[in-house]
């Protein structure tokens, strides 16, 4: 059902400004806004409150929170670079942890529940922002992501390091069953991942490619 929902909502926005019946696209893009803002901020608390929330887990150097970050100025600016961000971190991180959630409780539980609108609402804003603004990737995107995910690794790695942390699965596997646990041990999957995310750009971008393809042909 969330994923259903993450999909189903960006849609419905996305068909209603299209056809003329929600009319006001800054509104939208306001309110995703503040739904990211507010359910990260929630999802503090909730740890501050179970007494879960330590260095390792409340800095924001997870890739979800950059995507998240990004996809907020994006959402307020349509800035094309912030966009792109979203859209390639979005869709091969976020969704990745919403098919393979890294949560210890279930449905209602808050953990379950702020989990799922905080990755949701990262999927959710990209693909509005897609399908009902008219941001897309461009081929000079793959390179300025490539190099944007390299910087995000050295500065994750930087704070395992210093910290003794694990952002980004940079020092250890998740302990549940995600996309790593097919890969090799520690740290040969590390250059698996690169390998991972340069194949995720080019089918993340597939989409559009083939369409400025069809256009060119017609």
């Amino acid at each position: 059902m969330a994923l259903a929902l993450t999909v189903a909502v960006p849609l419905v926005l996305a068909v209603s400004l299209r056809f003329g019946r929600l009319p006001l696209d800054r509104m939208a893009r306001i309110s995703l806004a503040a739904f990211l803002v507010i359910g990260w901020i929630c999802w503090l608390i909730l740890f501050a409150e179970r007494g879960w929330l330590t260095i390792a887990n409340g800095l924001p150097l997870n890739l979800c929170d950059w995507a998240m970050i990004a996809l907020v100025v994006a959402l307020l600016t349509r800035n094309q670079f912030a966009y792109e961000l979203g859209y390639f971190w979005g869709l091969g991180g976020t969704l990745q942890g919403m098919i393979t959630p890294d949560v210890a409780y279930g449905f209602p539980d808050p953990q379950f529940l702020f989990f799922f609108a905080e990755h949701g609402g990262i999927i959710a804003a990209l693909l509005y922002l897609t399908l009902g603004t008219g941001l897309r990737p461009r081929p000079s995107s793959l390179p300025r992501i490539v190099i944007a995910t390299l910087f995000y690794a050295a500065v994750a790695g930087v704070a395992d390091w210093a910290l003794a942390t694990n952002y980004g699965f940079l020092r250890a596997k998740p302990s549940g069953t995600t996309l790593l646990s097919f890969m090799s041990p520690w740290p040969w999957y590390i250059p698996e991942l690169v390998a991972a995310g340069i194949l995720s750009l080019m089918v993340y971008y597939l989409p559009f490619a083939v369409l400025d393809w069809s256009r060119r042909k017609r």
